[in-house]
């Protein structure tokens, strides 16, 4: 019997062993491939040095574009966008779907980098630097509302001008024009998904601007119109609840959505590991 016991308690300990690696590994890898798309793992910390490290070297625009659970449903759905998502000079995770996906694939993501978060502690880490910003997106009202906010609470940044996200395409040579005088460090573009990446991928060479990011309804959140969930919501993963009660006519995109997401995850699950080993 204790013979047997002892066995029983070293195959417990190994098995404890092999677990602690597997959480050792997750917390490392840099990377985690879901539904197509490669997304980069970076602590706050390192997506601000990253953009500021960008913002420093003007030699060429790159890109930001940071997905959640619908970015990556809208790219199952669309070849064309997932070639898009994946043509970004960094893909970031946002919302508790991709944390999901991501621990079926053997990776921890260090931080949820979602742009209401993101791109406030990066004004804020970066202040008085000399640095320029650029608003696009939302309506004429809400992104004049948007960047009176910005002005007020983001002092150590200058707004180098805004727009609002429904210019047409004869509009949009004019448009980046504007952009291109203003001399901004930073592009924001608010104008939803898929409307955003696509946006950014088509005029990309046209730009003269260090960084632009995707930043979805940060906009709106700025403006007033869209409140964030109290932190005790966010830290269970339910902020998609908040969102869905403030705006009801996407119900879709969340009760519908989220299934969908949790099976293709799953169903997905082998072909992204292989393609996570091939890479």
């Amino acid at each position: 019997m204790d013979r047997e016991w002892q066995g029983n308690s070293g195959a417990e300990r190994c098995a404890r062993n092999h677990f602690s690696k597997f959480l050792t590994n997750m917390a490392l890898k840099d990377w985690v491939h879901i539904l197509g798309v490669n997304i980069n793992n970076l602590s706050q910390l390192d997506a601000i040095s990253l953009i500021e490290s960008w913002i420093q070297d003007r030699s060429k625009t790159r890109s930001i574009f940071i997905v959640n659970a619908h970015t990556l449903n809208l790219a199952s759905d669309d070849a064309n966008f997932q070639t898009i998502l994946s043509s970004a000079h960094r893909v970031f995770a946002d919302g508790t779907g991709v944390r999901w996906a991501a621990r079926l694939r053997g990776v921890r993501i260090k931080e949820n980098l979602v742009g209401t978060d993101l791109v406030p502690r990066l004004f804020a880490d970066t202040a008085g630097r000399g640095y320029r910003y650029f608003l696009l997106g939302a309506g004429a009202d809400a992104i004049d509302r948007a960047a009176r906010r910005c002005e007020r609470d983001f002092p150590g940044w200058s707004l180098a001008g805004f727009h609002h996200g429904y210019a047409s395409e004869a509009n949009t040579p004019d448009l980046i024009e504007k952009i291109n005088s203003a001399q901004p460090h930073l592009l924001l573009v608010g104008m939803g998904n898929p409307l955003q990446e696509r946006w950014i991928h088509r005029y990309q060479k046209q730009l003269q601007v260090p960084v632009c990011i995707g930043v979805g309804g940060l906009f709106d959140h700025w403006a007033g119109n869209l409140q964030r969930a109290p932190n005790w919501v966010r830290a269970q993963g339910f902020e998609w609840l908040q969102l869905l009660l403030q705006q009801p006519h996407k119900w879709r995109r969340y009760l519908l959505g989220n299934p969908k997401f949790l099976i293709r995850i799953v169903r997905e699950l082998p072909k992204d590991l292989a393609r996570s080993t091939q890479s």
